[in-house]
């Protein structure tokens, strides 16, 4: 790769947005929202719902801005960027972030998928064939997600209508809880030993972590700065080419 050239690690989410280059020193965190116009009326428009874009033409925008943060970092264009999606995201919407991504980066765009690449940000083997067990808990979408052998080998999501600042509503803690119970009843019994990990934004809500301890009777950690997760493995990825290999993204 050319020295004048670098790779971007980038995490489209519902409420913030998160990007780093390989050079850069600091993560940029910018809220996944842009001003529109409608009738003439400034509001505000968020292009991404539920982890996946809602909104094209407003996520081009937002993908600029983006994109412009990390110049005041590190001015050279982009070679590559690594770009997360959520498991659930569907071929349409994986082509949506793909599409954004490229034109406005104008480079070769690797899409990974958040609960694999927050597991590689925390720091979990993830190459073991022994499934390990991430809880991803975002703003607008939550995954509970097995990974071994470098994929993922079953995963459950919940789309939600909204957040609060305190976490998840009351009415998606239980919804949370049962389908994570339900995925770790699908899984074999030593699946158990390497307990749960939580990550993404909401990771810290403690009524949500008392009633996983309850329901699960498992280990269960919450990952260092679980907001970063994500963007960290992304990053991870860039930095150990034999590990993106291992996972089959170097030739996505």
């Amino acid at each position: 790769m050319s020295p004048t050239r670098r790779v971007v690690a980038l995490d489209l989410g519902t409420a913030r947005t998160r990007s780093l280059a390989l050079s850069g020193h600091a993560i940029a965190d910018r809220p996944s929202v842009i001003m529109g116009r409608a009738s003439g009326v400034a509001e505000v428009v968020r292009p991404i719902r539920h982890g996946m874009v809602a909104d094209p033409g407003a996520c081009l925008r937002l993908v600029r801005l983006v994109l412009r943060d990390i110049r005041l970092y590190d001015g050279r264009p982009p070679a590559r960027v690594l770009a997360g999606v959520p498991i659930a995201a569907s071929p349409s919407d994986r082509r949506a972030v793909h599409a954004a991504v490229s034109e406005i980066a104008g480079c070769q765009v690797t899409l990974v998928e958040e609960p694999l690449a927050a597991a590689v940000g925390v720091g979990l083997d993830v190459l073991d064939p022994r499934p390990c067990l991430v809880l991803d808990v975002g703003a607008g979408i939550v995954e509970a997600v097995a990974i071994g052998g470098g994929a993922a080998v079953d995963a459950v999501s919940l789309q939600l209508s909204a957040t609060t600042a305190a976490g998840l509503p009351p009415y998606a803690l239980e919804s949370v809880v049962d389908m994570t119970a339900g995925l770790l009843r699908r899984l074999p019994a030593a699946s158990r030993s390497r307990g749960l990990v939580v990550t993404g934004g909401g990771a810290r809500q403690e009524q949500l972590l008392s009633r996983l301890r309850a329901a699960l009777r498992l280990p269960i950690d919450v990952a260092p700065q679980p907001q970063h997760a994500t963007i960290r493995g992304l990053m991870r990825l860039c930095l150990q080419p034999a590990l993106a290999d291992g996972l089959g993204l170097r030739a996505r």
